[in-house]
């Protein structure tokens, strides 16, 4: 799941390693242009908005298998090629590439530290435009187990199963305004909270299962039990879906996350903290 700076370097020459960097719309960044600045030698751009339903209506969602299948294919990745996906730095939408792959029946690595790690262990990088990859065949092979609906995080809910939403206690409470107009500020009736932040040490790495492992339960989640991953468009949720399948809970994704919920005025919401569970 995750590949040290090292261990890619080793294999550069034999894997697709791809920058899956995304940033808020209110940051003011562009992560194309700062993949031409600077990137992993050979790397190929994933842009997430790009490979996405675009007819949802919501942000980067995920594509039909199809579709899928043809975006990776023109990437140049196939049946047998080993990936990679980073980011510029922490741990933030990386695990969105790497959850993407898997639901569609892949599975990848990420990068451990991301490009900063990468430069910051004295590692080259290259500057312009990717490279045009050989086009490949790959066949997605859609796994349900990983992905979560409205519908699903309802029924879910409804029979008192776990929902997490990574969003800060912030926003989950609905002290705090939601970055996408429109949408409504608090949480779905019976979640858990908690911040996508805390997974990650102070050099944005994953934490290790030591750490991991006390830091969910105390948020009163049970890792015998499987668990539905939500946060603001189903990129950061991500990252709890990692880090609950390194210690081995079934974990699904809700796709439209917050902003598909939020933004329907026939879901239930709340505001203030989260209820304790049971």
């Amino acid at each position: 799941m995750l590949i040290s700076p090292a261990d890619l370097a080793d294999r550069l020459d034999r894997v697709t390693v791809l920058d899956a960097s995304w940033h808020m719309p209110d940051t003011g960044r562009d992560p194309d242009a700062e993949f031409r600045a600077a990137h992993i030698p050979g790397a190929l751009r994933f842009d997430i908005d790009a490979i996405a339903d675009q007819s949802s209506g919501l942000p980067h969602t995920l594509p039909s298998p199809e579709a899928f299948a043809a975006a990776v294919g023109a990437l140049g990745i196939g049946e047998d090629t080993e990936v990679v996906a980073y980011e510029a730095a922490g741990l933030f939408t990386a695990p969105r590439a790497w959850w993407m792959f898997a639901v569609m029946g892949k599975p990848i690595a990420i990068l451990d530290g991301g490009l900063a790690r990468w430069q910051s262990e004295g590692r080259p990088v290259e500057s312009g435009p990717a490279g045009t990859p050989v086009p490949a065949t790959f066949s997605a092979r859609f796994d349900p187990a990983l992905f979560a609906s409205a519908d699903d995080v309802a029924a879910a809910l409804a029979a008192g199963e776990t929902v997490v939403d990574v969003r800060s206690a912030e926003r989950f409470a609905g002290s705090a305004p939601e970055p996408r107009p429109g949408i409504r500020a608090g949480h779905m009736p019976g979640a858990l909270n908690l911040h996508y932040a805390a997974l990650a040490d102070e050099t944005g790495r994953l934490r290790p299962d030591a750490e991991l492992r006390p830091l969910i339960e105390r948020a009163g989640i049970d890792l015998t039990a499987p668990v539905i991953a939500s946060c603001g468009s189903g990129v950061t949720a991500a990252i709890l879906a990692l880090a609950l399948t390194r210690l081995g809970t079934p974990a699904r994704v809700f796709d439209g996350s917050w902003t598909e919920w939020g933004g329907d005025p026939a879901r239930p919401i709340a505001t203030g903290p989260a209820a304790p569970k049971g």
